[in-house]
């Protein structure tokens, strides 16, 4: 099966790509050179930019529709923790992908993995805070959108 990239993924294509699970959001892409270190690895930065743009594109196709008539929050990155498992090379094709593990009033935990060749390559775990869009306070996550993370994600409302 061919990789289509910069398509979010079907459940099918991903598991034909080597995902033992599908995620409820995976994209393909390539490394590009410019993404390389001087000995022709992939840059730790372009993980973090691949990851971003993933996580990204969950919250604005996935979580973004669920706040309905109410103004769009500010999504902020509060802190992220990456773990690097084996190299990547120039040309790879790989897939990024991302989900929510649970919740709470006005944040969340998005999990993510890097896929290449049927290999995790690297997982990140971000902890995403909703603000106001005037950024004056946090911005609650919507029933909506919490029922969808538990049906969707699998993700758990943490207390």
């Amino acid at each position: 099966m061919e990789l289509r990239y910069l398509t979010p993924l079907t459940p099918g294509e991903q598991r034909a790509h080597g995902l033992p699970e599908p995620q409820p959001l995976a994209m393909a892409d390539r490394v590009r050179f410019s993404e390389l270190d001087p000995l022709g690895h992939v840059n730790n930065k372009a993980y973090l930019d691949w990851f971003e743009a993933v996580r990204v594109r969950h919250f604005e196709t996935m979580c973004l529709p669920h706040y309905g008539d109410t103004p769009a929050p500010r999504l902020l990155l509060r802190n992220a923790s990456i773990h690097y498992m084996r190299e990547m090379h120039r040309d790879e094709s790989y897939i990024a992908t991302a989900r929510a593990t649970s919740f709470r009033s006005s944040s969340y935990i998005v999990e993510q993995q890097l896929w290449s060749g049927g290999t995790l390559r690297a997982r990140l775990e971000a902890v995403m805070v909703l603000m106001c869009p005037d950024g004056a306070g946090k911005q609650p996550i919507p029933d909506a959108l919490r029922r969808v993370l538990v049906a969707r994600d699998g993700a758990t409302e943490a207390s």
